[in-house]
């Protein structure tokens, strides 16, 4: 499975103002509502029961929020670099300025895990995660994940 599966450069967002987790979930639903043609509150909701189950922000300022929906057709991912890192109740309890969303159709079991695996391992990379965080385009951020 490749990065390119399921993000593409008009799904990264570079210098994004929020300033809770809340607005962050927002911005992702919305986001995604305009690329999936999905209902932003459907989204939103998905996002806000799978933080219920347990926090997304994994540490080293990273979040990656996932969530699966019935009428999602293929994988889709998004990506943020906020312009401040703000709170996301992260296992590490920092301030999250890199955030990966992960939606999957619901019976996209082994995919939606290996897809968040390509995910956790590509972030898992400090030199990576610097790069990302001082890119001013997308066009740079989207040549840094597809690095091997």
């Amino acid at each position: 499975m490749q990065i390119t599966d399921f993000i593409e450069p008009q799904r990264i967002h570079i210098g994004v103002k929020a300033t809770s987790k809340k607005q962050i979930l927002e911005v992702l639903a919305r986001n995604s509502s305009l690329e999936t043609g999905l209902a932003e509150r459907t989204i939103f909701d998905v996002l806000i029961e799978r933080e219920r189950l347990g926090t997304t922000g994994v540490g080293r300022r990273i979040a990656i929020p996932h969530g699966r929906i019935a009428r999602l057709k293929a994988l889709h991912g998004i990506f943020l670099q906020l312009d401040k890192p703000v709170a996301f109740d992260s296992i590490d309890d920092e301030p999250v300025d890199l955030i990966f969303l992960l939606l999957a159709p619901k019976g996209a079991g082994a995919e939606h895990l290996k897809a968040l695996s390509k995910i956790s391992r590509l972030l898992s990379e400090s030199d990576r995660c610097e790069r990302l965080r001082k890119s001013e385009t997308k066009e740079k951020v989207f040549e840094i994940l597809k690095e091997r």
